[in-house]
């Protein structure tokens, strides 16, 4: 699962870089839609048991285990 967990890993690093590029903006749509990204990609990360916050190095050890 290390490609496929790598890739909802980037997803949430994307949204999170939007939620931070939306507050720098002082945006308020761009900030709501980018939150609810963040959230629907934690949510995905942790419902199949996925460290949204492990480093891309840590990809092969997850395929391990």
């Amino acid at each position: 699962m290390g490609g496929f967990a790598e890739s909802v890993r980037e997803r949430v690093r994307a949204a999170r870089a939007a939620v931070e590029a939306a507050r720098a903006a002082d945006d308020a749509y761009a900030l709501a839609v980018a939150e609810d990204e963040l959230d629907d990609a934690l949510r995905i990360a942790h419902g199949i048991g996925i460290d949204s916050d492990r480093g891309a190095g840590d990809a092969s050890q997850e395929a391990s285990e």
